[in-house]
């Protein structure tokens, strides 16, 4: 058993969920803001109810359903919608892949810092962009494959990857290891904990619902507990399997 701070670290699911409750009290404010960024940022384009019709576009003097017929009108208008979309659809794609992992990575390594005792800092939501961010971005499509050709293999083995992969964002951002070398780490750091972080999976979406049913407004306390648990998690999980080697060097 381990402290940090005044943190009681023991990797067991109810010492992930209760230090991580303490963990979102004592940073309430702080990892609200930070929260509330990565909701903003992570999903750009959700919830936009973006529609096109071709009524809204505007008629002038050059109405080219008088000129040419309304089918050509609706032609043009259907062609606008298909290149508006690609174009979206582009940015979109971009987004998720070059830019909103780096901010999620940040965030959750934000998690762990609290975990530590350390004040926030705000800066580690952007701070990946200019230090391992080739890392980032190549450790999330890796996860991303893996997770994906794993649902295809019947569903249980993408969950199973999904569960022993959990901690590459942690790992990239905090030991600034390679893509190879943090997947490698988090199987090797999850080993006799699978079973645990499934069951923190499933309640963490129980968690998420109910903040849900809160009127909204517990969503974002519900994020904020489950991220805090799951840094809580790794933290502990760290220091269970990294103690032994320090005490060998130190005997050495």
């Amino acid at each position: 058993m381990e402290t940090s701070k005044n943190y009681t670290l023991v990797p067991t699911f109810g010492n992930s969920f209760g230090t991580g409750f303490r963990v979102m009290s004592d940073n309430f404010l702080r990892l609200l803001l930070v929260t509330l960024v990565l909701v903003i940022l992570t999903a750009p384009f959700s919830g936009s109810g973006f529609r096109f019709d071709p009524e809204d576009l505007p008629h002038g003097a050059f109405d080219w359903g008088k000129l040419f017929g309304n089918n050509l009108q609706s032609l043009f208008a259907v062609g606008a919608l298909g290149m508006l979309g690609i174009f979206v659809g582009l940015i979109a794609l971009a987004y998720t892949f070059l830019a909103a992992p780096v901010i999620s990575y940040g965030g959750d390594f934000i998690f762990v810092e609290a975990v530590r005792g350390k004040k926030p800092d705000f800066e580690l939501l952007i701070k990946g962009f200019w230090t391992n961010y080739f890392y980032i971005i190549l450790a999330n499509l890796l996860v991303t494959a893996l997770v994906v050709l794993g649902f295809f293999m019947l569903i249980v083995p993408g969950i199973i990857i999904a569960c022993r992969l959990v901690f590459v964002s942690y790992i990239v951002m905090d030991k600034k290891l390679d893509p190879i070398e943090a997947v490698e780490l988090s199987w090797k750091l999850t080993r006799g904990h699978g079973w645990r972080i499934f069951a923190m999976g499933i309640t963490s979406f129980f968690i998420f619902i109910f903040g849900m049913l809160m009127l909204i407004v517990g969503i974002l306390p519900a994020i904020m507990w489950i991220s805090s648990s799951f840094a809580t998690l790794y933290q502990s999980v760290l220091i269970q399997k990294e103690k032994p080697a320090e005490i060998q060097e130190a005997a050495a």
